[in-house]
């Protein structure tokens, strides 16, 4: 089993150099994931591969089945997950074609299942710091090793999309001290969580929103123009965390997170409810019974 996932956003539709040995259709009890998982080698390191919007780009960020990928993820073994998305920069100093990876988030989505819990069972995890930090700091590590302009920190605003930022809404978010703009990551974050893996971001500036006086506005075309230029230097800088991420054992607390998360009395547990958690944690669920 692979136990390190990569999950290729806007442009990043495929790992180039992965040296796929088999695709894994799957089902899980909250649907199907947005592809087939890719099994493969990338630099000698075995991992998933994961398009989020599927093949050809067909889904809008709504319609992605967060619970669906991160679920067949978690079933496959997978407990680190690096993420690679386009971001809109709110920072004059966060220039296209640089690289962020992020420590805080503010979800702004509205139309969201971001969670695997309710239908029967409550639970509440910690997403004080959102972002994996020993998984993000490799990250950031690799990126900086491979040359790219590469910066550490800083909030990701989450938007629920498929529209990019008014003027009004991009001045508004800066007034406000974030420093991205996405569509995706939010509710990614938070399902990891659930699942106790490990999540860090790669993202990759491809535009100003339109806050800037010299991109007053954002194109599609714009952005895969940029995300053509990047996905490169993303590759190669996944590629260079591979070794570190993988070697190492995990010592955050993202592996325990549901430990002390369930609220639900033991006693109220129903059997579909564990059957339907299994793979997240069902020796705690068990134990609760």
């Amino acid at each position: 089993m692979a136990k390190v996932a990569i999950i290729g956003g806007t442009g990043l539709y495929a790992m180039e150099g992965l040296q796929i040995k088999e695709q894994l259709a799957v089902d899980t009890p909250f649907g199907a994931p947005s592809a087939a998982l890719q099994r493969g080698e990338l630099d000698g390191q075995e991992l998933l591969f994961l398009p989020r919007h599927g093949e050809g780009h067909r889904l809008l960020p709504t319609e992605i089945n967060f619970r669906a990928n991160i679920y067949a993820l978690k079933m496959h073994g997978v407990e680190q997950v690096i993420a690679v998305s386009a971001v809109g920069s709110m920072k004059e100093e966060l220039a296209p074609r640089h690289f962020v990876v992020p420590e805080q988030l503010f979800d702004n989505t509205r139309q969201r299942a971001a969670t695997f819990f309710g239908d029967g069972i409550a639970a509440h995890v910690s997403m004080a710091h959102p972002f994996c930090v020993r998984l993000s700091k490799h990250l950031h590590h690799a990126a900086q090793a491979s040359g790219a302009a590469a910066h550490y920190g800083g909030t990701y605003i989450c938007i629920e999309g498929p529209t990019f930022s008014s003027q009004a809404e991009s001045q508004l978010y800066r007034q406000l001290g974030f420093d991205i703009i996405g569509m995706t990551a939010a509710t990614e974050t938070k399902l990891a969580r659930e699942a106790e893996m490990c999540y860090a971001l790669l993202a990759c500036v491809t535009d100003y929103d339109c806050w800037h006086p010299d991109h007053d506005k954002v194109t599609t075309a714009a952005v895969l123009n940029c995300l053509r230029a990047n996905t490169a230097d993303a590759r190669r800088i996944v590629g260079a965390a591979l070794p570190q991420v993988a070697s190492q054992a995990r010592h955050c607390a993202c592996g325990t997170t549901l430990q002390t998360a369930i609220a639900t009395a033991p006693q109220h547990i129903s059997a579909a409810a564990k059957q339907r958690l299994q793979v997240l944690r069902g020796g705690v669920l068990d134990c609760r019974a």
